[in-house]
């Protein structure tokens, strides 16, 4: 496969980092995890306003209709950024679950407000601890009503709607499982946020009690849906960590030129030339699997599956290990609350788990290779 993004894309990309650059310092993201608010509200409308938050969206429906390729080079730039807004939760989440299993009229009513900004939404799924897995929901649905507690949920205290998975049946089976819309401001649901590693990024348990919902797809396809779901957000959410990685990497460069140390910069040495090295093919293998993804997901290709798999696993490697790194190449510097290398750290060991474990995408990796050599 020969894939390079379009000069339009690579455009798009230089305009996405200018506007992160200027709207989104990293004094902006300390306010967000000092407690100060919630998430950035004055960026959240910026990228409505510039059309980031509709581009993948079709133009029926609010959006640009530019197409995924288009938000992979955005979703990059908000991983460099370290946007602390509901971006992942809402655009690679909740969107993408709507645009795949979504009536007409639930498209015509929340697409439009998530491209314009004025609806957060997210993925309600994790029941405690643990990976995506259909025997892990308890959380039940009977004649349109659920009843039961989904936690960590991202950005659940702030979120306006969520794609809720729900258990209908007791067979075991994943046909048991079923997606509901609910709106998180019609009562019924009760939001607590809960302390987490990057508080940039808000983590929720939503309690649901006698909360009316209404079906998101066909009853026993719920499962299906969701793994669809999960494989397209976990090549956006790849790309997110590669950007965070070439920051981490940068950042960590450019120290190592500006500090001295025995009268000469300490990137002259080979100890440090050696941990930037790696670093370097850390970040540029997870770029090139990323890459892969990204075709895989424009195209809707039946590599997706695969493709989102490898691009997860790399792209979490790449990140925790260029954040990590670059807290050493900073030295004893790097770990001062002044530095800004702890907000990477933080948002790479947060990513790390959000749409389950590393391991559990290699596991997931491994299946589906074995499943498509024995077809």
């Amino acid at each position: 496969m020969n894939f390079e993004f379009s000069d339009d894309q690579k455009q798009l990309r230089d305009q996405a980092r200018r506007f992160l650059a200027e709207k989104c310092p990293p004094k902006t993201v300390r306010a967000v995890l000092e407690g100060k608010e919630a998430y950035d509200k004055a960026l959240w409308k910026g990228l409505a306003e510039m059309g980031f938050l509709g581009v993948a969206i079709p133009e029926e429906f609010g959006g640009t209709g530019a197409g995924h390729l288009e938000l992979c080079v955005i979703a990059e730039e908000m991983g460099r950024a370290l946007a602390p807004v509901p971006f992942s939760s809402t655009v690679y989440l909740a969107a993408e679950a709507l645009m795949l299993a979504g009536s007409d009229a639930q498209k015509q009513k929340w697409l439009p407000k998530i491209a314009s900004g004025e609806a957060i939404g997210t993925l309600a799924l994790f029941e405690g601890t643990g990976n995506p897995s259909a025997k892990a929901v308890k959380l039940t649905a009977a004649n349109g009503v659920l009843n039961g507690v989904k936690k960590p949920v991202a950005d659940g205290a702030i979120a306006d709607f969520a794609i809720v998975a729900a258990r209908t049946g007791t067979s075991g089976r994943e046909t048991d499982i079923a997606l509901y819309l609910v709106d998180l401001k019609g009562g019924g649901v009760e939001a607590k946020t809960l302390t987490n590693l990057d508080p940039s990024r808000n983590q929720a348990e939503l309690t649901f009690k006698d909360c009316k919902a209404e079906p998101l797809g066909a009853a026993s396809e719920g499962w299906s849906i969701l793994s669809r779901v999960l494989d397209r957000a976990a090549v956006l959410l790849a790309f997110e960590q590669v950007g965070g990685a070439d920051r981490a990497l940068e950042m960590g460069r450019d120290y190592a030129l500006d500090r001295i140390a025995f009268g000469r910069p300490i990137g002259s040495f080979q100890a440090v030339k050696h941990i930037l090295a790696d670093m370097y093919v850390a970040a540029t293998l997870a770029r090139s699997n990323c890459y892969y993804g990204a075709w895989a997901l424009s195209t809707n290709a039946g590599e997706l599956p695969e493709a989102a798999a490898t691009a997860r696993i790399s792209a979490t490697q790449a990140f925790q290990h260029c954040a990590k790194q670059n807290i050493q190449v900073h030295g004893g510097m790097g770990f001062t609350w002044e530095f800004d290398c702890h907000l990477y750290y933080r948002r790479s060991n947060a990513l790390a788990l959000s749409l389950g474990s590393l391991s559990y995408w290699e596991d997931q990796l491994i299946e589906r290779m074995r499943k498509k050599n024995a077809a």
